[in-house]
């Protein structure tokens, strides 16, 4: 039986982290890359010590290569990539600037296709893939159109990706995360009672009247990368509590 191993991107913090907790636990090898060398550091000193942790941006290709080589020596192979890296940059069109506009795609579009296509030669027949997309995609946000772009152009990618690779037995999914509590929103700079306030409001608009949590968006890609999900590929999962 070929042991189960998993590369997460943007897994040092957020919904990234939350799957690769759940996913040790679950007996999985486990590396996880980040860009933030605070996330970063952090990530080496609380995950659990058998979690190999990267430093590697997502649009650096020598970065994904070392990653790569790291997962190689490391693992020798990979039952399931996760990814999930991924930046936001909300602002209205008319000031949205070209190089925001750039890194977006960088990050979250041509750094996740390149990451596959470099981990391709470690998945094994049988393997799986799951991006994270969002239900900002599909849901319109005010302010949100080139970050919601970044990520659409993965989930336009999953159909194909789907085919193409059915033939080697690797499946291809998306999870689209709805309002999660993760350490994004502390970073808005917003004082606590306003954003206390405002995730609030949020929870509002949800049907099922809450926040989500990292662990759930983690438990629904841990089911699509598991045996139970063998006969699911091509699909977005949208885990957002009602929120369509």
């Amino acid at each position: 039986m070929v042991e189960p191993a998993i590369l997460i991107t943007g897994g040092t913090s957020g919904i990234g982290r939350a799957t690769a907790e759940l996913l040790h636990e679950r007996g999985y090898r486990v590396m996880v890359t980040g860009r933030d060398p605070e996330t970063v550091a952090r990530a080496k000193r609380e995950l659990p010590g058998d979690v190999v942790v990267v430093e590697a941006d997502a649009r650096s290709s020598p970065d994904t290569d070392r990653a790569m080589r790291e997962v190689g020596d490391r693992f020798g192979h990979l039952t399931a990539v996760f990814l999930n890296a991924g930046i936001s940059r909300p602002a209205p069109l008319e000031e949205v600037q070209e190089a925001d506009y750039d890194e977006l795609f960088a990050t979250n579009t041509k750094g996740q296709f390149f990451t596959l296509q470099k981990a391709l030669p470690l998945l094994t027949h049988g393997g799986s893939v799951v991006f994270t997309v969002g239900v900002g995609v599909t849901r319109g946000s005010a302010g949100g159109s080139v970050t919601a772009a970044s990520r659409g152009a993965l989930l336009a990618m999953v159909p194909s990706l789907a085919v193409e690779l059915a033939p080697r037995g690797i499946r291809v999914n998306a999870v689209s995360p709805g309002a999660i509590a993760t350490p994004i929103w502390t970073k808005t700079g917003m004082p606590p009672e306003r954003l206390e306030a405002v995730t609030a409001a949020i929870a509002e608009t949800v049907p099922l009247g809450r926040i989500g949590d990292a662990r759930e968006v983690a438990s629904t890609v841990a089911f699509l990368i598991s045996d139970d999900a063998s006969y699911i590929t091509g699909q977005n999962v949208v885990v957002g509590g009602g929120i369509a």
